[in-house]
């Protein structure tokens, strides 16, 4: 693991014996992503008998992947798309260490690309790692940033960038949208989109449906708040062979049983042990429960399991929203892309695109694929897609603005294509953080992990998966007298304390009323 940031803040873990010796309890985990994956991890190395449900056949969650054969009979990995790994994912990378010591199943991309239609491009490569001089570097290069436009900043409003600190910034700016919040800061218009709304959208959704609060965090983690930067790697190989499958083989060498194409149906009240997990075609009763399962599937096996926690939390359970839909394309061209395109650009003002992805500048399989046959392998996102844009038509106008980024593809023969069209990422609406769920829930055997899950640390995405994961065993580890691991996360308030100074002396604006 790379050296973390002095100023990284460690959280201790429950303190007790070192595992389970005669008396290990049975911990069910349903779900086989990141969070399933970082519970079940640790509940087995302690000596939990752990037996996790995936209803995929796969593990890795939204950052699964499974084998398709294209056209030309070629087998490929197909995944639900571009990942980045970024520097202060200090838990994830915690976790996939136990695969992965050497730390080579992760590359780095040389910059984060920004590409505005009009012309203007950011990067984040070259930047001073200190706070504030990576913020006045990038605006002193910026070709969307004009010093003539800086006394129109609200400069009262932005300077509470520099004074984030959870969970108070919930309480703050969590009422309003991220849009309202950015109007109110009245950035200009081009380093709004470039710096601002790009990140939202890493999120899944609009900034007009995006808590403030969430967004300020998210610019804290990745770039006020962290010397680690925004540079961050990619997974070398496919997910499945890279992270997921030897995950897997390393729980089951720890004895854990993994049982994927299963998919849990409900959880209930069992006659020898505490749960009953139930299954198609039997239940599994277990001491314990990790729920980590994504929106849709925490909702219904809620829903179906009556006697679960009380009213007021189901309801909370059963009133999480989800992302509006994204779609993810991938093309197998028959010609390559220029050499000297980035593996990642985000883009904003293409119509529907919101990033491409070159995989065989990056990644072995698609650069063995992309070396036998000519070719190329190109992957598209569009975020946030309206409701009543049909999946045919948001496929051709994502492809039309492949078009326009990277013109050599005009010409190029589509050997084959794989599309993505989901709606199960979790929304942060505002004023959505004080019922968001937690990682406690009214029964102190049931626990709850995943990106959807609140925990009052600055993590956010697969990091927020791994940590509520970690958190989720700790919580049962310490119940039961077991030692658990420590937490890792960027400074959890702003960096300097001269900064955080100014933003609190000048700083405190009064908040206006949101536009959603």
């Amino acid at each position: 693991m790379t050296t973390r940031d002095r100023k990284a803040v460690r959280v201790p873990g429950p303190t007790g014996r070192s595992a389970f010796e005669r008396d290990a309890p049975v911990i069910g985990v349903v779900g086989g992503g990141i969070a399933g994956l970082a519970a079940a991890t640790i509940l087995a190395e302690r000596g939990a008998e752990v037996v996790l449900f995936e209803r995929e056949h796969y593990l890795g969650g939204r950052v699964g992947g499974w084998t398709t054969e294209l056209a030309d009979g070629s087998r490929a990995t197909m995944t639900r798309g571009f990942h980045a790994f970024f520097r202060q994912y200090y838990n994830l990378r915690s976790l996939l260490s136990r695969v992965d010591p050497a730390g080579t199943a992760l590359v780095g991309l040389p910059d984060y690309p920004l590409w505005h239609a009009s012309g203007q491009r950011e990067g984040f490569a070259g930047l001073p790692r200190a706070v504030p001089w990576n913020a006045t570097a990038f605006l002193w290069r910026s070709p969307a940033f004009a010093w003539r436009d800086l006394p129109s900043v609200n400069t009262r409003a932005a300077l509470r960038l520099l004074d984030v600190s959870v969970p108070r910034t919930y309480d703050e700016l969590d009422g309003i949208d991220a849009a309202t919040y950015l109007g109110h800061v009245r950035f200009p218009r081009a380093a709004h989109a470039l710096a601002f709304e790009v990140f939202s959208r890493s999120f899944f959704a609009h900034p007009t449906r995006m808590s403030a609060a969430e967004l300020a965090t998210m610019f804290h983690i990745y770039f006020l708040g962290s010397r680690e930067g925004l540079l961050f790697d990619v997974a070398a190989d496919p997910f499945p062979h890279a992270l997921w499958d030897p995950l897997g083989r390393h729980l089951g060498s720890l004895g854990a049983e993994v049982r994927t194409g299963t998919p849990v149906e409900a959880v209930e009240p069992g006659r020898g042990r505490r749960f009953s997990v139930r299954v198609p075609g039997e239940s599994v009763e277990v001491d314990a429960v990790v729920l980590a399962a994504d929106v849709p599937g925490l909702r219904r096996i809620v829903a179906a399991s009556p006697e679960l926690g009380t009213r007021g939390w189901r309801a909370g359970i059963a009133a999480l929203e989800t992302t509006p839909p994204f779609l993810v394309s991938r093309y197998w061209l028959d010609r390559p892309v220029r050499a000297d395109r980035p593996g990642f650009i985000g883009t904003t003002g293409y119509d529907l695109l919101d990033n491409v992805s070159v995989l065989n500048h990056y990644e072995h399989e698609a650069r063995a694929w992309a070396a036998r046959t000519g070719g190329s392998v190109v992957e598209l996102h569009g975020y946030a897609l309206p409701a009543d844009l049909d999946e045919g038509t948001a496929r051709a106008r994502l492809l039309d603005q492949l078009h326009v980024v990277y013109p050599e593809t005009r010409g190029a023969r589509v050997v084959d294509e794989r599309h993505e069209l989901r709606a199960d990422c979790p929304l942060f609406p505002p004023g959505g953080f004080a019922t968001r769920p937690t990682v406690h829930t009214p029964d102190d055997l049931l626990v709850l992990a995943g990106d959807l899950v609140r925990v009052d640390l600055p993590v956010a995405l697969m990091e927020r998966a791994a940590t509520t994961g970690f958190s989720a065993a700790n919580h049962l580890l310490g119940r039961w007298g077991v030692a658990g691991t420590p937490l890792w996360t960027v400074p959890t308030s702003g960096r300097g304390p001269l900064l955080r100074a100014a933003a609190r002396r000048w700083g405190r604006d009064p908040v206006p009323v949101s536009a959603g």
